[in-house]
């Protein structure tokens, strides 16, 4: 088994469930007991951290950054997740999915965000995407995803209607090309 901890899913054109379609996925934990992922394309209805802020009575601080909250996936949707560059650490728990991206989710990063604080380049979501044993590698088999390279640029630094196109492009993929139908030669 490849070990796509710290890599990127792209959805093929086939995808058959309509919630991951063209959607890009950090996948932050990937063993023989399932995976792990973030959804970094897809925003949650327009909520920003202000918002989920004021729902966890955290007070921002004057001048405090704002940024649009995510839809990381179908599951546990109302649990939140910090997807962030390495270097920030929690004070109850960080995730260190590699040496360049890490995953917190307890509410002390919202606050040392709230504060000002915290880490530079993040993205918050709620809910994640979910696979049990084998389940990944099964989608994959059958043309549902693709897999690249992450990087910060593209998972912080690129717009969101972006993303799916600029991982195909890491590949060097045109995604006017693809097709959803898988084949053998």
């Amino acid at each position: 088994m490849m070990d796509l901890t710290g890599r990127i899913l792209i959805a093929m054109p086939g995808m058959e469930d309509p919630r991951f379609a063209q959607s890009v996925v950090f996948i932050c934990a990937h063993s023989d007991e399932g995976a792990m992922g973030l959804m970094i394309n897809k925003l949650a209805d327009d909520l920003k951290l202000s918002d989920l802020l004021e729902q966890l009575d955290i007070e921002a601080a004057p001048g405090a950054r704002q940024m649009p909250i995510h839809f990381g996936g179908p599951v546990e949707s109302g649990r939140g997740f910090v997807l962030h560059e390495a270097g920030y650490q929690s004070s109850i728990s960080t995730l260190e999915v590699d040496a360049r991206f890490s995953m917190t989710a307890t509410l002390d990063i919202l606050e040392d965000m709230a504060a000002g604080e915290g880490p530079g380049r993040a993205l918050i979501a709620l809910g994640y995407a979910g696979w049990g044993p084998g389940q990944l590698e099964d989608e994959i088999g059958r043309n549902g995803w693709l897999i690249c390279d992450a990087s910060a640029d593209l998972v912080f630094g690129t717009s969101n209607g972006a993303k799916w196109s600029a991982a195909l492009a890491v590949l060097g993929v045109d995604p006017l090309v693809l097709s959803a139908e898988a084949g053998t030669a």
